[in-house]
């Protein structure tokens, strides 16, 4: 072996002995200062540390979301029940007429020029539409 690649070979070994040393003294203290410097933090804290924003996305978008659709159906069902006879409907198929009969979860309405008869769910009603009264 020439002297220039050994004198290299043992000037790679002792830097990477060196560096073997800084590492594990490096580790050494930062464990030690670590297990010294941690408060006991109780299991609660650490729930609402990991699930706290899951739960508040959830409950945002109950109150973004869920909340108010189920407020417009309320009001959808209260305007079907609320329906009389003599009342103009639209369906969600876009039919309109005027309801005739009220069964327990049916209508019979009147639509056309040729006043056709036609009997519909309750569900597939989209909009009530209240005569004027004068």
């Amino acid at each position: 072996m020439p002297f220039l690649q050994k004198h290299a070979y043992f000037y790679i070994i002792e830097r990477r002995n060196n560096m073997n040393w800084l590492l594990t003294a490096f580790a050494e203290s930062a464990a030690n200062t670590a297990a010294e410097e941690v408060p006991e933090v109780s299991s609660f804290y650490l729930f609402l540390i990991q699930f706290g924003p899951l739960i508040l996305m959830f409950v945002l978008m109950y109150f973004i979301l869920i909340r108010p659709q189920r407020k417009k159906e309320k009001e959808t069902r209260e305007m079907i029940n609320n329906a009389i006879v003599g009342d103009r409907v639209i369906t969600i198929g876009g039919i309109t007429g005027k309801i005739i009969n009220i069964k327990d979860d049916e209508f019979t309405i009147e639509s056309g020029n040729e006043r056709t008869k036609i009997t519909i769910k309750k569900w597939a009603v989209k909009e009530v539409i209240k005569p004027i009264s004068e």
